[in-house]
């Protein structure tokens, strides 16, 4: 079925960008790179962040229940 496998490409897409961008941004952080500036993300900050880009990332591939599958009418 094209409109399923079109929304899991675009969903999976989505996923890889959210993830590489958030890891982009939070490694960095959290490997002090601020750290001149007196920023220096706790572990405890960089750990809720880390579970909530994968609570994310499932609450997206969630949104493909909402696909209607069913045939069109002839």
């Amino acid at each position: 079925m094209p409109t399923l496998s079109k929304a899991s490409y675009r969903t999976m897409q989505q996923n890889l960008w959210w993830a590489a961008g958030y890891n982009l941004l939070a490694i960095p952080l959290a490997a002090g790179v601020l750290a001149w500036a007196s920023f220096v993300l706790p572990m405890a900050v960089g750990a809720i962040l880390m579970s909530s880009s994968t609570v994310i990332v499932a609450i997206n591939a969630q949104f493909l229940r909402r696909i209607d599958l069913r045939p069109a009418a002839i």
